[in-house]
């Protein structure tokens, strides 16, 4: 079997496939796999090729990064990492950088290797040392690495570029003898890592393709790591366009942008679902095809599971956005359960600003309505305090400190594979698809639902009342509690959870005067604890108190009337006339008949409430001050100044005493205090009192 300089032997081109580029080198396109029976003899090695097994992308989105890989992989014996997360296009770059680089040098070698275990990471070594006939390629005593790294080692064989496919699993690359997941490696014995045979010279250069940080720092410096990050806008659209040819009209234009946002401008999702809509076409528009999307997690789910292949994705890795992801939870698990199991609670939580407090906390308190919220009238303060957990003692414990470290390592694992990121060290962030992939896996597993719990459980440990001085932690606990509102539990105990995080957000949105916000989870709660504990059920009670809130802040006055007629008449029976609960389903009612101006049967259920709650709290309490707040609003209101005056003075006065001047409460006594001065009768307008309040206002809000 005669070898020429200008063509390869006839077997290698069948195995293969070429394209001429010029008449001194040749693209190959394909790997040769399997031992090769000929008898070795000296030969004429081939003239530079480019051997890369797949085509080149015509749909390629020309990415700022691949500029920065050409810039860094220029260097003299540079090493460069493409990092980023599976399905985000490093692979397609590589590829596109690989052509450009024959274009550009026709003269330099390109050699692609599958990292993605060590059986396969030998194969292609042994592949390409066939192409290149290096003498002893066939010998089973022979190191295939050492040859191979001998050769790129020679520098009369001019420039070369290595690219390293999918090196995410740092074990058998950087350990000695590792045993790969994929197969069991033909060196056994050898005692050097395989990362050693990677040459560092001057006239090659090295790519790599990987998922794990870890994996990129270990091999090249952080200055030579190109994090590769979804598309932008601009470039997402090109994709989809182009991937869809002839099927975007000018009418879909919109469309497309709001499904390549849905697809978080991940080019994977957007091959896939342009993949869809190709092969479901006449019968699924882009249009009908988003419209899908957006019916639900479980149709997403099921559409970004869709696997048709992709020309230019490796035999092992899967076309599915979905699947893929889920081959590195199962890689992450084997090394580290902990890391996926945080992965885990993670996936329940809103994809941003997830606090480092509830991803730690560990010890689940009761959390059913009525713990927190007893005696709630339309204005009253809450004065119980929410615990949000153990405090850490000044000397830390070593089982302590063994978890805080443990913590950290799973934090590191998971961004280590981009799953997670931090942009200010306290809280984190993942992209909804990934959740959305994580979640599908663990039903897979049997274990959502488990999960699902623990999200509602840590969540309502930590979801405090919605009094003024909690607002900061409900303010970013809030979107969390919105995404638990939509993944209503199963079992006893994380319903009962579950309604008190719904409880106490509806709260929190009442005090800041949201009031749909403040309904729609009312409105959850009431239905949840009516159905699981009856109508007449103290937590039901409060969750219909809670709902007339927020239906008053809204102007719905007889709305609200009819649930705190039916909740004062209930609680009378229940508990009496002079509890607590009672007295606030008074107050309430009050409040509606004062908005519709019937002073005289409000001010008949404020004087009851007012002088029951001055013999039973005391004349400083919270809820008693609300009481004479809310009777002198309806004196004004009746024009009687002078008893609207000396109510209004002295809960002014207690509450700077007990509250501080900036509290929202002292400030809507003072503001209730200044319009009464400025009554028409006398009309003492104190501007300064009016500016302060604004600004104070303003401030806290």
């Amino acid at each position: 079997m005669a070898d020429t300089a200008r063509q390869p032997p006839k077997a290698i081109q069948q195995q293969f496939g070429h394209t001429a580029v010029n008449d001194n080198s040749l693209l190959f396109q394909g790997i040769v796999h399997g031992d090769v029976h000929l008898n070795q003899r000296p030969v004429t090695p081939p003239s530079p090729t480019a051997i890369i097994p797949f085509g080149r992308d015509p749909d390629f989105v020309d990415r700022k990064e691949i500029d920065r890989v050409h810039e860094l992989c220029a260097k003299p014996a540079s090493q460069t990492a493409l990092l980023g997360l599976g399905g985000v296009g490093k692979s397609q770059i590589a590829i596109e950088y690989a052509y450009r680089v024959r274009e550009r040098s026709p003269e330099t070698w390109v050699f692609w290797i599958h990292a993605s275990n060590a059986a396969r990471y030998e194969q292609s070594f042994r592949d390409v040392a066939e192409y290149l006939k290096i003498p002893g390629r066939r010998d089973s005593q022979s190191n295939i690495f050492e040859l191979l790294s001998h050769w790129l080692r020679e520098e009369k064989r001019g420039k070369w570029v290595v690219i390293l496919d999918n090196l995410d699993e740092a074990g058998f690359f950087f350990d000695v003898s590792h045993v790969g997941s994929a197969g069991q490696s033909q060196n056994q014995g050898r005692s050097t890592p395989l990362r050693s045979y990677l040459p560092y010279c001057q006239h090659g250069a090295v790519l790599v393709t990987t998922r794990s940080r870890d994996v990129a720092f270990r091999l090249v410096e952080e200055c030579n790591i190109v994090r590769i990050e979804p598309m932008n806008a601009i470039d997402a659209l090109s994709l989809a366009e182009k991937k869809l040819g002839g099927l975007v009209r000018q009418t879909d234009i919109e469309s497309t942008q709001a499904l390549i946002k849905a697809l978080e401008y991940m080019p994977l999702a957007i091959a896939q679902a342009t993949a869809y809509i190709g092969h479901k076409t006449p019968r699924c528009s882009i249009k009908q095809y988003l419209e899908k999307f957006e019916q639900g997690d479980r149709k997403k789910v099921g559409l970004l599971d869709y696997d048709r292949g992709q020309l230019r994705r490796d035999r092992e890795a899967k076309n599915s956005i979905i699947t893929t992801w889920q081959i590195s939870f199962d890689h992450i698990r084997e090394a580290r359960q902990s890391a996926t199991d945080l992965l885990s609670l993670m996936s329940f939580c809103d994809r941003q600003g997830i606090p480092e407090s509830l991803l730690r906390a560990s010890d689940y308190e009761g959390t059913a309505i009525g713990s927190h919220q007893k005696g709630i009238s339309i204005a009253d303060s809450e004065d119980e305090k929410h615990t949000y957990g153990k405090e850490p003692s000044d000397d830390e414990s070593d089982s302590d400190f063994s978890a805080a470290e443990a913590f950290e390592q799973d934090l590191s694992t998971l961004m280590d594979y981009s799953f997670i990121s931090t942009s200010d060290g306290g809280t984190f962030q993942m992209h909804r698809l990934v959740q959305l992939a994580t979640r599908k896996w663990l039903q897979a597993k049997g274990q959502e639902d488990r999960w699902k719990h623990e999200f509602i459980d840590r969540l309502a440990s930590q979801f405090p009342t919605g009094e003024y001085e909690n607002w900061s932690k409900c303010q970013e606990l809030l979107p969390h509690a919105t995404s638990a509102a939509a993944q209503r539990p199963k079992t006893e105990d994380s319903s009962a959870a579950w309604t008190g995080i719904l409880y106490r957000a509806a709260w929190y949105f009442l005090k800041k005067g949201q009031g749909p916000e403040a309904q729609k989870m009312a409105e959850a709660t009431m239905e949840a604890t009516s159905k699981r504990l009856g109508r007449t059920h103290d937590d039901t009670l409060h969750s219909m108190d809670m709902v007339g809130r927020a239906l008053m802040i809204q102007g719905r006055w007889k709305a609200a009337e009819k649930l705190f007629v039916e909740v004062m008449e209930t609680r009378k029976q229940k508990l009496g006339l002079d509890h607590p609960d009672t007295l606030t389903s008074m107050a309430n009612l009050a409040s509606t008949y004062w908005n519709q101006g019937r002073w005289d049967k409000a001010e008949e259920l404020e004087v009851e409430v007012m002088e029951t709650r001055k013999q039973k709290l005391g004349l400083d309490h919270p809820h008693t001050l609300t009481s004479m707040a809310n009777l002198a609003s309806t004196y004004r209101n009746q024009g009687r100044w002078d008893k609207a005056e000396e109510l209004e003075v002295e809960v002014m006065e207690t509450r700077k005493q007990k509250l501080g001047l900036d509290h929202p409460d002292t400030l809507t006594a003072m503001n209730n205090l200044a319009y009464t001065w400025a009554r028409p009768s006398t009309y003492i307008f104190i501007p300064p009192v009016f500016n302060y309040l604004a600004c104070r206002v303003r401030d806290i809000t």
